[in-house]
C-alpha cells in the first residue's frame, strides 16, 4: 500500500496506560520502554509490563522530550521557559534557561542529532505560550547548541514547534503552529540557511501542526492539533489526511477568534473531539518501529495505532 493511501478508523486505535497527565512528547526505547512528559513531576515512566512511574519533581508544563545516547532525557519547560537534563532517577539540573542575556520564553522541543548537538524550539519570546496562540506574532524561534554554545539560527517563527531532521541531515524541519504551516531549514557547518515552506503552502482550516516525526521512508507525518488529527506529508510535497475527529462548529469559531486576535483558551479548548483529543506528537515505537503512539495536551492515555513503514530511528536508539 502506498502511504499515499493509508488511512485509519477509529477502531484502529487502542488507548492505552490510562492516568497520565498531558503526555504531550513520548520517548521510546528498544526494550519496550516509554518515556511521557507529564505535568505532576516531570515524566512518566512506563514499562514493557504497563507499570507507570511518575518521575521527578519539575513543576508546571514539561513538554517535548529527546533522549541522548547515555539515556539522559531533555525537556523543554513551555512554562517556566527551562530547558532541563534528567536522568532516568529523576535527578535533573537547569542547562539552559536565557540567550543573549534574555529569558527564552515558551520552549517547546529539543531535538538532538547525530553529532549529538542540541536543537531547540522556542515557540514564542511572550509567556504564558497561550498570548501567542491568542494573538499570533513572528516571534519564536530556534537555538543550537554546540561546542561554541547556545545561539539563535533561525528566528521570526510563528509558534515555533517540534523540529525534526531528515535522515541524511540536510534539512531541519520545523512545525509553524501559527502559521498553519511546515518549514524546512537547509543545515550548515554553523547553523542554518534560509526557511522555504515544505509541503502546502497551508494546511487545511485550523489545520495548526504541532508534532512532526519522520518515518524510514523520508515521509513526515504531523499532528493537526485542533482538527484532533493526522496527517502525512511525503517527499515529493503531497499531503493527505490519515484521520480527523473534527468538532466544525467550534473549530470555525476558534479559527475566526484567531484571525480576529482574540483567541480564548475556553474556544481552543472547546474543539476536542468527542474521541481524539488534541493530538500534539507522534512517536514510533516497538522492535520494528512500526508501532505508533499519539501523546496529547487533553488526553489522560496514549493512543496506540500500527503503521504500515517504520519509523526512523531517534539519536538514542541508533
Amino acid at each position: 500500500m502506498s502511504i499515499k493511501d493509508f488511512t485509519l478508523d477509529f477502531s484502529d486505535f487502542s488507548f492505552v496506560f490510562n492516568g497520565l497527565s498531558r503526555p504531550e512528547s513520548i520517548i521510546a526505547e528498544r526494550d519496550g520502554t516509554l518515556w511521557t512528559s507529564d505535568n505532576r513531576g516531570g515524566v512518566t515512566r512506563i514499562d514493557p509490563d504497563g507499570s507507570m512511574r511518575t518521575i521527578g519533581n519539575i513543576e508546571g508544563d514539561t513538554n517535548g522530550l529527546a533522549m541522548d545516547a547515555q539515556g539522559n532525557i531533555y525537556i523543554a519547560h513551555i512554562g517556566n521557559g527551562n530547558i532541563y537534563k534528567m536522568d532516568k532517577n529523576g535527578n535533573h539540573t537547569v542547562i539552559l534557561n536565557e540567550i543573549d542575556g534574555q529569558p527564552l520564553g515558551a520552549a517547546n522541543y529539543v531535538f538532538i542529532d547525530s553529532k549529538d548537538r542540541l536543537w531547540i524550539s522556542i515557540s514564542s519570546r511572550s509567556v504564558p505560550w497561550f498570548l501567542a496562540a491568542a494573538a499570533p506574532r513572528p516571534d519564536g524561534y530556534i537555538i543550537l547548541v554546540d561546542e561554541k554554545g547556545p545561539r539563535i539560527v533561525a528566528d521570526g517563527i510563528y509558534f515555533t514547534n517540534e523540529v525534526r531532521m531528515d535522515a541524511d541531515e540536510r534539512y531541519l524541519y520545523a512545525a509553524e503552529t501559527m502559521g498553519n504551516r511546515v518549514l524546512r531549514y537547509p543545515v550548515l557547518d554553523d547553523g542554518l540557511g534560509e526557511a522555504e515552506v515544505f509541503g502546502p503552502s497551508q494546511f487545511p482550516l485550523g489545520g495548526y501542526p504541532d508534532g512532526i516525526t519522520f518515518d524510514a521512508e523520508g515521509n513526515l507525518w504531523v499532528t493537526h492539533i485542533i482538527r484532533n488529527g493526522l496527517g502525512v506529508i511525503t517527499p515529493d510535497g503531497d499531503h493527505h489526511i490519515v484521520f480527523e475527529d473534527v468538532n466544525q462548529p467550534a473549530l470555525e469559531n476558534a479559527v475566526k477568534l484567531v484571525e480576529q486576535n482574540a483567541l480564548t483558551p475556553e474556544a481552543m479548548y472547546a474543539c476536542v473531539g468527542p474521541r481524539i483529543q488534541f493530538p500534539a506528537s507522534l512517536t514510533f515505537a516497538g522492535p520494528d518501529l512500526k508501532t505508533a503512539y499519539l501523546g496529547s495536551l487533553a488526553m489522560p492515555y496514549l493512543v496506540k495505532f500500527q503503521s504500515p513503514v517504520a519509523g526512523l530511528p531517534m539519536r538514542h536508539w541508533r
